[in-house]
């Protein structure tokens, strides 16, 4: 009787035939039930989008209604202004420096007609 070296070519053989064997038996079972289903059947239905949507509008506005009433309750009003106070003092500062930057943008553009002009 031949023996046969156990090589990893042979172990892998051995290995994969069976698996091979069950991967034919899967695809002729998903065909025969793929043949087997009814004609007529309508196909399955997706879920009403709207219903969704709706429910998520109503998280929404019932969030932004938390939020306000978090806000009305448990935060003093001396911090909501204190910070409103400060929010406006860096926006009048950002103001401030956009404001130079667009004068001396304009400034050297006139500088620069002026030279273009010169020469």
């Amino acid at each position: 009787m031949p023996s046969f070296p156990p090589e990893p070519q042979w172990i892998a053989a051995a290995v994969e035939t069976p698996l091979m064997a069950i991967l034919a038996w899967l695809l002729h079972s998903i065909r025969r039930s793929i043949a087997q289903a009814p004609e007529g059947a309508p196909p399955p239905v997706p879920p009403d989008l709207s219903q969704h949507e709706a429910a998520l509008e109503r998280t929404r506005e019932d969030l932004s209604a938390f939020k306000m009433e978090v806000a009305r309750t448990y935060v003093p009003l001396s911090l909501i202004r204190d910070v409103d106070n400060r929010l406006t003092t860096h926006l009048i500062r950002i103001e401030q420096k956009l404001d130079e930057a667009t004068r001396a943008a304009h400034s050297t553009a006139a500088q620069v007609r002026v030279l273009a002009e010169d020469r």
